[in-house]
């Protein structure tokens, strides 16, 4: 094989593993879904139906690559235990809100209108157990703040 062919053909490969790479990065990853309440200190009642994220590789993917998400979804991300939990947003496309949950549903704290792309670490700062992704906005929209509870049959397993 002379020095051009071979430069050629190494150049198809190299241009095969650019174009598969992101083909192989969206591979399916199933999750199952549920509905989940939030109930509000104003006593609101808010139902969506999420997706549950309690397998490493689940959480690992999580929304990225998603272009768009229905008003009344979200993805629950179960930690198995409580700790301090970092996030970021590489790869994901969908602005997002971060609820951080503890171990018996209770709001801890809210990162709101997380940025697309992003790679900066987002810190539930306390122990939680649970991460609730919802649509940037929704929290503000619906009116959902720290101390707010959340109710579904993730959570209700471990209390």
């Amino acid at each position: 094989m002379s020095m051009i062919s071979h430069r050629i053909g190494s150049a198809f490969v190299a241009l095969f593993f650019m174009l598969a790479l992101p083909a192989f990065a969206q591979s399916t990853v199933k999750f199952d879904k549920e509905p989940l309440v939030i109930q509000t200190a104003a006593g609101k009642k808010i139902g969506f139906v999420v997706e549950i994220a309690d397998t490493n590789e689940q959480r690992q993917r999580g929304l990225m690559y998603r272009k768009e998400m229905a008003d009344d979804a979200g993805m629950i991300f179960d930690f198995g235990t409580s700790k301090r939990v970092q996030m970021w947003m590489e790869n994901t496309v969908l602005p997002l809100d971060m609820l951080f949950i503890d171990r018996a549903g209770t709001i801890r704290g809210i990162k709101q209108n997380a940025v697309p792309f992003s790679r900066d670490i987002i810190d539930s700062v306390t122990d939680v157990k649970y991460v609730l992704e919802l649509n940037a906005g929704a929290s503000a929209k619906l009116g959902i703040k720290s101390g707010d509870t959340v109710v579904s049959a993730t959570i209700a397993k471990y209390k």
